[in-house]
């Protein structure tokens, strides 16, 4: 349900879009930045453009529902390459790990808005975004990058429900982020073990799980789903399927996370490494 305080963050959120008169939004395809980039393109037409990112780290199936949706929408899309694993120091996995991704990947995509003439560049960051470990942010800042939604002050669920509103199938899409977030701060970043969370997230996927993790420490993997699907899980005959294919794909271990799925779970122990 639509409520007036949630109208008002809308229309405040619409303002604000409109006052910066032409934008880039950091597309990614997913609940935020849909709704983000749909709001921009409502409010400012064809004074947007979209840039996504393809790298080791974003599956396949969102860098295709990405360009899918500009298609769709009619919306200017960059596609740029943007390889995590060749930034120096991040395939060592420190915990400042996304700052020193966003603050390449921005860097990129402000030379697309100088060569586009294209006065601002927006990103999909939440009201919720604020209360986790997000170093990402201190560099979204440092880059004078702009957050519409934590402006107008509009949490994860205020955007599915916006976004169910607009008719956008995002809306009840699970949350995702990069795969490099699926290993523990020190351990080290391969394009081989990146391949392979995301070949056993897709699995899970197909199987028919809603919201999954996999978090991989070494060769073992640690399943993160909802506790709702936890029964469906345990059942033999998808422990064999899991277990089988799980093997095939390298790990040497297999466990499932009692408890659960949740954002964020390694920053669990940041304040240890910190």
């Amino acid at each position: 349900m639509i409520t007036n305080e949630l109208n008002d963050k809308y229309n405040n959120l619409k303002n604000y879009i409109k006052s910066l008169g032409s934008v880039i939004v950091a597309f990614s395809s997913g609940v935020d930045s849909t709704f983000l980039l749909k709001t921009a393109q409502d409010v400012l037409n064809d004074k947007v453009i979209a840039v996504t990112a393809s790298s080791c780290s974003f599956p396949k199936r969102e860098l295709n529902e990405a360009i899918e949706f500009c298609k769709k929408n009619n919306i200017k899309h960059f596609v740029i390459e943007s390889e995590e694993l060749d930034i120096d120091g991040f395939k060592n996995n420190p915990p400042n790990r996304c700052y020193l991704c966003k603050k390449e990947l921005f860097t990129k995509i402000k030379k697309i808005a100088q060569e586009n003439n294209t006065e601002n560049i927006i990103e999909g960051s939440n009201l919720d975004d604020n209360g986790d470990y997000r170093p990402g942010l201190i560099a979204i800042k440092e880059l004078d990058i702009k957050s519409p939604l934590r402006y107008a002050k509009l949490s994860k669920n205020d955007i599915r429900l916006l976004s169910k509103e607009l008719n956008l199938n995002t809306y009840d899409k699970p949350s995702f982020a990069c795969l490099a977030s699926r290993f523990p701060y020190g351990e080290m970043i391969t394009k081989e073990k990146l391949q392979m969370v995301e070949r056993a997230e897709q699995f899970l996927l197909d199987l028919g799980f809603k919201q999954v993790r996999v978090r991989i420490h070494n060769l073992m993997a640690r399943i993160e789903i909802e506790e709702t699907e936890f029964e469906k899980l345990i059942q033999k005959h998808t422990r064999d399927e899991v277990v089988k294919k799980f093997q095939e794909l390298g790990f040497t271990y297999i466990s499932m996370d009692l408890k659960g799925y949740r954002t964020g779970s390694m920053n669990e122990v940041i304040t240890v490494l910190t």
